[in-house]
Formats: structure tokens, C-alpha cells, sequence
């Protein structure tokens, strides 16, 4: 795909920060890593980190809030949205975790292969693909490629690829990413998407990639031009860069 590797390109000329900041690998981040990823979904990454480090100061251990009231979870979590949901996932998957290992250190899974990765994480009820690939990336070092509705949306924007859904975009790419640059395009994209190539009003005009994407939409959508300066800086909080 050269269209693929001219934008990875250009992405490293825009990124040139995120070329030099490397992911710190723990081995005891991996249930961290999980648990920040479930909060981040439908919210903010900001709202989600809140919402983090609220259980992380109020249970000292994973297994304080496997056993808590769905309603003092929801109380630490409301910041970041779908309370009801996130906490009834969240204490499931503690649980099913627990029950299956007898422990809440997953550790074990440096050893195993991404597919046997997958295999294990995906067992979970509430547990996606997207989820699983957060986990494989941030806290297991694998050259994986995490997919979210901001790089859906982009990449078929671009036209890269035409599919229907996160989980179908992550099959349809990640084979042809360069071996070492799927978590450096995951990034630099989660930061396009919020920046530039929003869901509502994309700021065509100031789009770097303009010249390469196929988005039909994008005259009518960007009659104005921003005002800001080195706005793919903008906007960077990613919350598993940050736990």
C-alpha cells in the first residue's frame, strides 16, 4: 500500500514527538491497562483517567472492588459516563479473572502469543478486540494496532479502506502496516481524529493529508480556516500513556 506508507510518513513528520516518547512496558500495568481502557470508552480520555485514578485511590487492590457495591463503584466512576454499564463490566471481569487464575496477575501472558493473547482476553464478557489490542500494545509491548471509532473513521475517510465498523477496519490494516509502526500510527491518528479529522465539522483546510483523501464531504465541511497554530499538537491526552 503506498498510499499507506506516504501517510505514515507524513504522520512522522507531524509526530515527531511521538517518535521520540517511547511506551514504558510493566508487566503489573496489564490489568491497569484493561481496566483505564473499558473506563475510556465513550468518554473523554481526561474524563477516563479521572475516573482511574477515583478507584485506584479508593481500593488499594483490584480484588477491594471485585467485592464493592455496583453503586460505590458507579459513584467513583459517573465522571466518565455509562456508569452502569462500566462498573458492572469492570466487577464481571474482575471476577471471571479471579475465578479463572486465582489471581489478579496476568503476567503470564508475556509469554504467550498475541493470538493466545487474544484468545484469553476475548473469553471475557465485555472484553472487544479493541480493548484486548490496547492491552497487547500499551501494556505488553506488541506491535499491535488498536482500533477506535476516531482511526476507523479516518482510514475510510482516506479511502485506505471501506468497512463498516472498528473491528472490521482492524482486520482489513493492520497486515499491512510495517512491522514496528502500528502503535506509532495508532497514536498519531487517536490525535488527527480529535483534532483535525473530527466526526463533526473536520478541518479540512488545515489537513495535512488533504491532498490524499477520498472524504466526499470534505469542501463543504471546511469553509472556515483555524486559527491555530500547529494544531495536531493540540488535544494530546492519551490516558494509557499516562497510568
Amino acid at each position: 500500500m503506498d498510499l499507506l506508507l506516504k501517510i505514515i510518513e507524513i504522520l512522522e513528520k507531524e509526530y515527531k514527538e511521538i517518535k521520540k516518547y517511547s511506551i514504558s512496558c510493566k508487566e503489573n500495568n496489564i490489568l491497569d491497562v484493561l481496566i483505564a481502557t473499558k473506563l475510556s470508552q465513550n468518554t473523554t480520555d481526561k474524563t477516563a483517567y479521572i475516573a482511574f485514578n477515583n478507584l485506584k485511590r479508593k481500593y488499594l487492590n483490584w480484588s477491594d472492588l471485585m467485592n464493592e457495591d455496583l453503586e460505590k463503584i458507579k459513584k467513583e466512576i459517573r465522571i466518565c459516563g455509562m456508569a452502569n454499564t462500566k462498573s458492572k463490566d469492570i466487577k464481571n471481569i474482575l471476577r471471571k479473572i479471579y475465578k479463572k487464575y486465582n489471581s489478579f496477575d496476568l503476567s503470564f501472558l508475556n509469554n504467550y502469543t498475541n493470538e493466545q493473547i487474544y484468545n484469553e482476553l476475548l473469553s471475557f464478557k465485555g472484553v472487544g478486540l479493541k480493548t484486548a489490542s490496547c492491552v497487547l500494545a500499551f501494556a505488553l509491548g506488541r506491535d499491535v494496532f488498536p482500533v477506535d471509532t476516531h482511526i476507523h473513521r479516518i482510514l475510510n475517510r482516506i479511502g485506505l479502506i471501506k468497512t463498516v465498523s472498528p473491528d472490521k477496519t482492524f482486520t482489513a490494516i493492520s497486515d499491512k502496516i510495517p512491522n514496528g509502526k502500528k502503535l506509532f500510527l495508532h497514536r498519531c491518528l487517536i490525535r488527527f481524529g480529535r483534532s483535525i479529522c473530527r466526526a463533526r465539522n473536520p478541518l479540512c483546510n488545515d489537513c495535512f493529508l488533504n491532498n490524499f483523501c477520498e472524504y466526499r464531504e470534505k469542501l463543504d465541511k471546511s469553509k472556515t480556516m483555524s486559527k491555530k497554530k500547529n494544531i495536531s499538537k493540540y488535544n494530546n491526552f492519551l490516558v494509557l500513556e499516562n497510568i
